[in-house]
């Protein structure tokens, strides 16, 4: 048996990505950041949640998303600081845990991002298909329009947008940022609109009861608004993107802090107001449809309203979909620059600077699974994979410490140990609190990376072939 807890060493990691190009600033990360978190999260996620989970009280769940996300960010930033590597968690825990960690928390990252991707997709193809098309006149035959899952063919409007965003990231960094700059300022904006506009047709009667007794679970009685917390940490999952990005990223001890907690904070702003807003236009039973911005825009005939809610859901999609691309895309490039996966995954494309073979990989799978599977089914997977590594992420900011060999001079996150310990359990809470069938089908998903792992990662491993 091999040392499957032997540590990578941080210089080796800096030498790998020396080829990837530093371009990102504080700026751009709380652009991709925004870009990812306020996406299908928005659009979709408070609308559900509330007619299933919490009611109005869907605003408090996203505002316990925030803080819990909030904590791990600064773990996140912390790691990124010591270590500005490609690769996010797996990177950071094949050093202060060991290899056969680090490749656990690859492998659930790997769902997290491809999933999210092809479950952006999805929420963008419901916009564009009913909204945007329908309104012209327009609609695509059903086989088009939904994969065998829902009665049809394929997803066609998903495949197609899977396709235009790897087309764009293919391109390099530099267009990719400026790509998502202009559509995060265009979809906050639009949201801002929804806001101010929507206030005005609030009715008070829809916030009672503000958490209905139906809700009331285990737990307290906050059963209801703990699993819609646990649900929606899927709008949260955008920043875990920036650390994936801090070997691009200019002075990332001072920046992927600035870009974390800039977009937690804007984001958390922007959620619970909406949230607030959505459940007061319409009553909270309403609002379980694939478009409840739009639809709450409709059911106060605001017909102009509503054309530009979906051009704002549109962008906002568009660009969480591309942040979470990227991230998914250097995961592999990671993994494939360490064997574990192909080595082909690890090469950088001299021309534009970027992980090709990887970036193709995951275009493939990406839009395989937006083609042909439904939001609800993706969105659910997409969590355990994120509370999985912020878990593992919290608690390694203890052996992180400890670790002389690993110099930080930038960030270093606040009221060591308490804070690390506090994020490390309030993400296993939330993890226990997803549903059973969730917790099923990620620890068979777990468990078929142990087996790759063991086939193949651990035989073709560059540092298990180190002495």
């Amino acid at each position: 048996m091999m040392n499957i807890f032997k540590k990578e060493s941080v210089s080796n990691f800096l030498q790998a990505d020396a080829k990837l190009a530093k371009t990102l600033t504080a700026k751009d990360l709380i652009g991709l950041g925004i870009g990812a978190v306020i996406g299908t999260g928005i659009f979709i996620l408070p609308g559900r949640e509330a007619a299933t989970n919490a009611g109005p009280a869907v605003a408090i769940a996203f505002f316990l998303a925030a803080i819990v996300s909030g904590l791990v960010g600064m773990a996140y930033a912390e790691f990124s600081s010591a270590m500005p590597v490609a690769g996010s968690a797996y990177s950071f825990g094949s050093v202060v845990y060991g290899e056969i960690v680090g490749w656990i928390l690859g492998w659930a990252l790997i769902l997290e991002y491809f999933l999210a991707v092809s479950a952006e997709a999805t929420g963008f193809a419901a916009y564009f298909n009913n909204n945007l098309l329908a309104g012209i006149g327009m609609n695509l035959p059903k086989a088009l329009q939904a994969g065998p899952m829902e009665g049809g063919a394929i997803n066609l409007t998903a495949v197609l947008v899977v396709l235009i965003i790897a087309a764009i990231i293919m391109k390099g960094s530099a267009i990719s940022k400026k790509v998502e700059n202009f559509a995060v300022v265009v979809k906050v904006a639009i949201i801002l609109l929804f806001i101010i506009v929507g206030v005005f047709y609030v009715k008070s009667d829809n916030y009672v009861p503000f958490y209905p007794q139906e809700f009331h679970s285990s737990v307290f009685g906050m059963g209801g608004i703990l699993t819609a917390t646990a649900t929606v940490f899927f709008a949260f999952i955008g920043f875990d993107a920036l650390a994936a990005n801090s070997a691009e990223t200019v002075d990332p001890g001072k920046n992927v802090i600035k870009g974390i907690l800039g977009t937690v904070t804007i984001a958390v702003l922007l959620y619970v107001t909406f949230s607030f807003v959505l459940t007061g236009i319409v009553n909270y039973k309403d609002l379980n449809v694939d478009d409840p911005a739009a639809y709450a825009l409709q059911v106060i005939h605001l017909t102009t309203f509503n054309k530009l809610i979906t051009v704002g859901a549109l962008f906002g999609i568009f660009t969480a979909m591309m942040t979470m691309f990227i991230g998914g895309s250097r995961l592999v490039y990671a993994l494939g620059r360490d064997g574990l996966l192909p080595k082909a995954m690890g090469q950088v494309s001299e021309k534009h600077a970027v992980p090709g073979n990887a970036i193709i990989i995951a275009t493939i799978v990406q839009a395989v699974f937006a083609g042909l599977v439904p939001l609800t089914e993706l969105a659910a997977l997409i969590n355990a994979g994120t509370l999985i590594a912020f878990a593992f992420i919290s608690f390694g900011i203890l052996p992180l410490r400890r670790r002389r060999d690993i110099p930080n001079e930038g960030f270093k996150m606040p009221w060591y140990p308490v804070l690390p310990v506090l994020a490390g359990v309030l993400s296993l809470v939330f993890l226990f609190m997803l549903p059973n069938v969730t917790k099923i089908s990620v620890s068979v998903w777990l468990l078929i990376g142990l087996i790759f792992y063991f086939a193949y990662g651990l035989r073709h491993s560059k540092l298990q072939a180190k002495k």
